[in-house]
């Protein structure tokens, strides 16, 4: 009864989103406000036609938070077609390295101090809190790939690097708790988390890569091709 209820309840929410959106676009609201609104309506605190245990579903909700960032962050990256010596590159760059590790201390400060956390949780509170994820709001974000708004692309750029960089932290808090092998003095930590991830990803070779996703992509469509296309259909077509 409970997948009924979720399969009529977005069916229902899409429809309604595609009918709206052109009045949604002339206002200051994006699609998540209004989401959140009905789940907020529809759940144990107003109407509860909608409960569910958080804890029991938490693995189905951890996967469908990743594939939503991962959209995210892919359709953001998508209009950020500007060659990396553009000098653009530089406000996002100091926003998602310097700024965001000053914000960890800062956050990892506070946990210690005022809420009296271990230092392993501070620091992975502080490394889940400074990502500012603006990924998620559409309205600050590069409108497309020819948008020369340094304030947008800052934005944009930074939402796209901040979980890069705030991995190593993360890995760090965790670390602290127990619950990852930091090494020796930290050393595991330093060489592989931060020093080996880092160099790891940037090393990688455009020229390289390309030419095998291009493969892999020409290889899907033949694939989808072939199992969605029936050549019979021309012939016997279905009205």
């Amino acid at each position: 009864m409970i997948v009924n209820v979720w399969f009529v309840i977005g069916g229902a929410l899409l429809v309604l989103m595609a009918l709206i959106g052109t009045v949604l676009k002339r206002l200051p609201l994006t699609t998540a406000l209004l989401y959140m609104a009905v789940g907020a309506a529809l759940g144990p605190g107003v109407f509860g036609l909608i409960r569910f245990d958080p804890l029991e579903y938490a693995g189905a909700l951890e996967r469908l938070t990743e594939i939503a960032v991962l959209v995210s962050l892919f359709t953001a990256g998508l209009k950020l077609r500007t060659p990396f010596s553009d000098e653009r590159w530089i406000p996002p760059l100091r926003l998602a390295t310097l700024t965001m590790a000053v914000s960890i201390g800062l956050v990892t400060l506070l946990g210690v101090s005022l809420l009296r956390l271990p230092l392993g949780a501070a620091v992975l509170l502080g490394a889940i809190l400074a990502p500012t994820d603006p990924v998620l709001a559409s309205d600050v974000q590069v409108e497309h790939a020819t948008d020369r708004s340094r304030l947008r692309f800052g934005l944009t750029g930074e939402a796209g690097l901040n979980d890069g960089t705030a991995f190593p932290f993360v890995m760090l808090g965790l670390g602290l708790l127990g619950h990852h092998e930091l090494g020796t003095g930290g050393w595991r930590w330093l060489g592989v988390d931060v020093l080996w991830a880092a160099f790891a990803g940037l090393g990688i070779d455009p020229g390289t890569i390309q030419p095998q996703l291009q493969a892999a992509k020409d290889a899907g469509v033949k694939v989808m091709t072939s199992h969605f296309y029936d050549p019979s259909f021309e012939q016997n077509p279905v009205v």
